[in-house]
């Protein structure tokens, strides 16, 4: 059997199964409550001029670095879901508050505030329910996207307090992110369809005299076990996988009233609207391709937050 190809972190390579990217895990260290992650849209990349602020021997010297630009869409919290723990101590979710119930709404797992607060002590977590209205985009989606988000702290009382203060508001990006801090961003990346060993795996050609083809696997595997083994180099699915980017810094937050679009707008984009977040280096995925952006789960910004100093944005 040939060398083992391609990299086990990131088996099995399936599509993904929803445009919104999932999040398994969320900061713990958060002492106050509040919302650990929104959703944006990738617009595309350009360069901009900053002031190093890092100990590398560029130090204080001004330096040309590639950004991604993020758009937010219009954001608000119309609710929350509450969570207990079933007998077996897993978490588990019990009923939701939403702003406005519908008359005659069905669904017995929708609640009140005054339920909520009667029922605090049965209650394990608290996160927020958001809808964002993204029709103003340049993406040419129309349905609003609805999404969940964790919230900081501890304390179930506070954060019942929080996410009854909040419901109803809008959120902004800067009530969320801070100018230098660092990030987490999970999007899909690019779909590429079915593709072959050697593309999907990086798998050597065959001998040019081979029998039947040269582009397949030299074997797939040993007589015994009768099966083929699952880590076996085959052709299939490639690229459309959720992927996360952990700690990228947050270079600006802005408004659409800068002048950081180009002329003809971005390209395959368009032009921003809305509120915008521009990030150091690169992200996952093509433009247009929905990113969660999540505070760090590791904890980067405990040595402290650096305001960067852009002093220059290439819209050309």
């Amino acid at each position: 059997m040939p060398p083992h190809k391609g990299s086990m972190q990131f088996w099995q390579k399936r599509r993904a199964t929803s445009r919104l990217p999932r999040l398994r895990s969320a900061p713990r260290y958060l002492k106050e409550p509040a919302i650990t992650n929104i959703i944006g849209y990738k617009v595309g990349m350009a360069h901009i001029g900053m002031t190093d602020d890092t100990e590398s021997p560029s130090k204080n010297n001004e330096v040309a670095r590639a950004c991604t630009f993020i758009e937010f869409p219009m954001m608000q919290v119309y609710g929350a879901r509450f969570y207990t723990k079933d007998a077996n101590g897993y978490k588990k979710s019990a009923f939701e508050v939403i702003e406005a119930k519908p008359s005659g709404a069905k669904n017995s797992k929708t609640q009140t505030l005054e339920y909520a607060k009667s029922k605090i002590d049965t209650i394990y977590d608290i996160t927020a329910l958001i809808k964002a209205d993204v029709k103003k985009l340049s993406t040419g989606q129309h349905h609003p996207v609805k999404f969940e988000s964790s919230l900081g702290g501890a304390d179930v009382a506070a954060k019942l307090k929080y996410i009854e203060e909040r419901i109803g508001k809008n959120v902004e990006p800067m009530e969320v992110f801070k100018h230098g801090e660092f990030v987490d961003i999970s999007s899909i990346s690019v779909g590429k369809g079915w593709q072959g060993t050697i593309k999907r795996f990086g798998t050597a050609r065959l001998f040019h005299k081979a029998t039947q083809k040269t582009r397949h696997v030299g074997t797939l595997g040993p007589f015994s076990p009768g099966k083929v083994l699952f880590t076996v180099p085959q052709a299939g699915q490639m690229g459309f996988n959720y992927r996360t980017d952990y700690n990228k810094r947050v270079l600006k937050i802005g408004t659409p009233s800068e002048a950081i679009n180009p002329k003809s707008g971005f390209k395959n984009y368009g032009i921003i609207k809305n509120s915008f977040m521009m990030v150091d280096g690169s992200i996952t995925g093509p433009s247009k391709r929905m990113v969660r952006i999540r505070k760090s789960v590791t904890n980067r910004n405990i040595f402290g937050i650096k305001e960067p100093k852009v002093t220059y944005i290439s819209i050309k």
